[in-house]
């Protein structure tokens, strides 16, 4: 974690957390447009901009390079946490793809909000914002038709909704605090919550504390998409649990920025975590995890650099490679079938463009800077 905390204090900035004023909201049935239903060959970054959020589309060509597209508002503003340098949300999740409605999730950590857009092809169209259900939203999961936002003030919490005719309808009663202590001073961005996700068949939601707690929280899921009363709560003292992803056999992997590793755990229906196993990156602030042809990337922004891995059967871990970035390497998304990896660099708000090797090695194919992104975090590549 000490490596973490020096990324902020070396770059000598205290960001002031906005005042968070609550949500106008806004909603909008959008019906009669089925061509709005998936999109494909693009890549989506948000820019999480505090004068105003929006999403940027870029094409993507058959040898990964992107072009710009179009940039698309969510009605939202964007949030800082107290400390962030290249992170600003220090989440991981906070731009979600749902194939099965074909709608693209965005948080608007400053206005409290989740704005839902259809998707057709590179094209986007903002057909409802809603109230996040807490404060400061920065992650968001689907499965099926649930949806999770997590928030990270006011103690954490998560809340649900139902997905449906291109609208989200909040679950009642379904939101769920954390009951974590978030301070306000430059660390608030070690000690909020750093992303929500389902379990591969849905029947858990988990939930990471990052330097809070140190631990993994899992909740039961319900029928109808109601969440157990409280967690079971999984502590990893020191690791300062970061970002949630799975690898192709089902084993939970958590990025650990305290520890700047990786690591697998068998997830039980219970809700209990076992390990299995752990490697050390060798690199800076591992923050961020995403898989990409069978591997597992992690983004260490203090490096920068992405570092590559394999999971074996038995959730063992095996460093692979590693790649220098853009300076701040941040949140990463692969296209289908995982050719090509995208990783937000979030000092200058770059998107670097990778193809991923056979031997989970990566090679760069180009970088292009978003307008209004430097922070910003939120990338979905399709």
């Amino acid at each position: 974690m000490k490596s973490f905390v020096r990324l902020a204090a070396g770059a000598g900035i205290a960001l002031a957390l906005s005042a968070l004023a609550a949500p106008g909201i806004a909603g909008a049935t959008f019906r009669g447009h089925d061509q709005w239903h998936g999109g494909s060959h693009v890549v989506f970054v948000q820019t999480d901009n505090t004068a105003g959020n929006q999403i940027v589309a870029y094409d993507r060509s058959w040898n990964g390079t992107l072009s710009y597209a179009n940039t698309y508002n969510t009605g939202g503003l964007g949030g800082v946490e107290n400390g962030s340098v290249v992170d600003h949300l220090a989440s991981q999740g906070s731009l979600t793809y749902d194939q099965a409605h074909g709608l693209l999730f965005a948080v608007n950590a400053g206005s409290n909000s989740v704005s839902v857009f259809a998707v057709h092809r590179d094209k986007l169209r903002l057909v409802q914002q809603v109230g996040s259900g807490g404060i400061f939203p920065v992650s968001v999961a689907t499965n099926g038709r649930i949806l999770y936002v997590l928030n990270a003030f006011d103690g954490g919490s998560v809340s649900g909704f139902w997905i449906g005719d291109h609208q989200l309808t909040p679950i009642p009663g379904s939101t769920r605090s954390l009951g974590l202590t978030i301070p306000t001073d430059v660390t608030q961005f070690t000690h909020t919550p750093g992303q929500v996700a389902f379990s591969p068949d849905g029947s858990q939601l988990i939930v990471t504390t990052k330097a809070t707690t140190s631990s993994i929280d899992v909740f039961r899921v319900h029928h109808g998409g109601w969440l157990s009363s409280s967690p079971v709560v999984n502590a990893e003292p020191g690791t300062v649990p970061f970002a949630i992803s799975f690898d192709q056999r089902g084993h939970l992997a958590i990025a650990n920025a305290g520890t700047n590793s990786l690591s697998t755990f068998r997830l039980s229906w219970d809700g209990t975590v076992t390990p299995l196993d752990t490697v050390l990156t060798g690199q800076a602030a591992t923050c961020w995890v995403a898989p990409a042809r069978g591997f597992l990337f992690t983004s260490n922004a203090g490096a920068p650099s992405e570092s590559g891995f394999r999971v074996g059967q038995h959730g063992k871990v095996a460093l692979v490679s590693t790649t220098v970035t853009d300076k701040g390497a941040v949140d990463a998304s692969a296209s289908p079938g995982g050719r090509f990896l995208y990783v937000q660099a979030g000092l200058a708000g770059n998107v670097d463009e990778f193809s991923v090797n056979w031997d989970g090695s990566l090679t760069s194919v180009g970088s292009v800077t978003v307008p209004g992104a430097a922070g910003g975090e939120g990338i979905v590549a399709l």
